[in-house]
């Protein structure tokens, strides 16, 4: 089938307004998660993943006029030019824009980074159910799907034995975490910290899960310290090398293994944790969504969406909300999906923390 290019964006760089704490967003550096796999840390261990699941062939075609409309309602009328961006169409079994993925966030060993770890295994599958209908009764023109977004890599406030100020999980608590979300039929999302590492280093360590139809990918630039500062001493980075890296490796899995796309989320909630998104290259085999990552009052999250992620377009939205840090400062609150939704462009990827 011809791929086909539609609707045309222009790009826009702007300066920086705000800036949001460090630790609140993911406090990856908690004592309470690194003394619990201390004895499991998997940095210079040959551990094996378990093996993938069998390959589910995509489905034959993509419905161009499903995608299309889809991204209609997406844009929500903005008039700016920079929404759609510009891209070929996706590979047959694409999940963005037709569908909204709503995810829990967290790390099965800390009760503070996140509610995937901080609620027992039923009710948070049960309180994660319920989002999922509320978002789906505020728009029911897109079907929302859930997803797990598991930390599988944290950043550490001390180098430890790798010496890299990251701290690899076991990938028994990542096979615990799909286990769960074959439960719900949920997506599962493998997330990495990696601190003084790189991407390059990361990565393939998750290669047999990223085979899996169901298993997508995020990373977070706050916690990429290319200079060897300390995680949680700055704010980090990434380039759009790093980011181009990673879509061209799940890419080259896709297609290797005959699998739908893989959605790839970038959290950022700065200017300078993503630096050149000019460059971040467009495929077919991977669906990038740059979510915003920043907490607190309902008018600064709004302005940090506007300020990072609609003027600095790259393909796909998200938007975070907490179930505790939106609440810290006085007056402030959690977000309504129907709030939400009143975004141009619409996020389709939700993460609840």
């Amino acid at each position: 089938m011809n791929k086909k290019t539609w609707y045309q964006a222009s790009s826009l760089c702007v300066t920086a307004t705000m800036c949001i704490s460090l630790l609140s967003n993911c406090q990856s550096t908690s004592a309470e998660a690194m003394a619990a796999v201390k004895s499991a840390d998997t940095t210079d261990k040959k551990t094996q993943a378990t093996e993938p699941a069998p390959v589910v062939a995509p489905t034959a075609f993509l419905d161009t006029a499903w995608y299309n409309e889809s991204t209609r309602l997406m844009v929500n009328g903005d008039s700016t030019g920079k929404w759609p961006v510009k891209g070929d169409y996706p590979l047959p079994g694409a999940i963005l824009p037709m569908k909204r993925v709503l995810a829990y966030y967290g790390n099965l060993y800390s009760t503070k980074m996140g509610i995937l770890g901080e609620l027992p295994e039923q009710q948070m599958l049960e309180k994660l159910q319920g989002e999922v209908k509320r978002w789906q009764a505020a728009d029911t023109a897109v079907e929302v799907v859930p997803a797990l977004h598991y930390i599988a890599v944290t950043a550490q406030g001390s180098p430890g034995a790798g010496g890299k100020y990251r701290l690899r999980m076991p990938f028994k608590e990542l096979d615990k975490v799909i286990a769960m979300a074959a439960k719900i039929n949920a997506l599962v999302f493998i997330d990495i910290q990696v601190g003084t590492g790189s991407v390059q280093e990361e990565v393939p360590q998750f290669e047999k899960y990223f085979k899996m139809p169901h298993v997508h990918f995020g990373v977070d630039p706050e916690f990429s310290m290319k200079t060897g500062a300390r995680p949680g001493s700055v704010i980090g980075s990434f380039d759009a090398a790093d980011i181009n890296y990673v879509s061209n490796y799940l890419a080259k899995i896709v297609k290797e293994n005959n699998l739908p796309p893989k959605i790839l989320v970038v959290h950022r909630f700065t200017q300078a944790m993503v630096t050149n998104y000019k460059n971040i290259k467009l495929q077919p085999e991977v669906q990038i969504v740059m979510d915003m990552d920043g907490w607190g009052a309902k008018a600064r999250k709004i302005s940090t969406y506007r300020s990072f992620i609609h003027r600095e377009p790259v393909q796909y939205t998200g938007f975070k909300l907490f179930y505790k840090n939106d609440f810290r400062e006085p007056g402030s609150r959690i977000m309504t999906p129907e709030e939400v939704l009143s975004l141009k462009p619409r996020p389709m990827y939700i993460q609840y923390q």
